[in-house]
């Protein structure tokens, strides 16, 4: 029983991270999640938004409504992340999206350097 606490506790930790709702123009159905919001930082945080088709969108750039291919998506959040390691980097997936496409971003975050990816939520108590 233990081990299965323990494993339920790391998932917790894992999907419960969540951001301050971000006004971006990608349509994403996030799913809801009653946890607390990661801290806020200098710099705003690297948004990898993944639609319910499967496509890419980052929230660099001149056009963040525009789908990215995967090797844009690495380019991008590996130039970020040589300027500043220590940016934040979350995942918006939404919540009709194929779990192997919201993992598929983040074994491109992995490529691009990134050790450590949040996922963004929204409240319980917010429709």
């Amino acid at each position: 029983m233990v081990p299965y606490i323990d494993v339920m506790l790391v998932l917790l930790v894992i999907f419960m991270v969540t951001a301050p709702l971000l006004a971006e123009g990608v349509k994403v159905d996030l799913p809801r999640a009653g946890a607390k919001p990661v801290d806020s930082r200098e710099q705003p945080p690297v948004v990898v938004s993944v639609d319910r088709a499967g496509r890419y969108y980052i929230n660099l750039g001149e056009h963040p409504n525009r789908p990215v291919d995967a090797a844009d998506l690495v380019a991008k959040v590996a130039a970020v992340r040589r300027h500043n390691p220590r940016a934040q980097v979350l995942v918006r997936g939404d919540r009709s999206a194929s779990y192997g496409d919201v993992v598929g971003a983040m074994v491109l975050l992995q490529r691009a350097g990134v050790d450590n990816v949040g996922l963004i939520t929204r409240s319980p108590h917010r429709r």
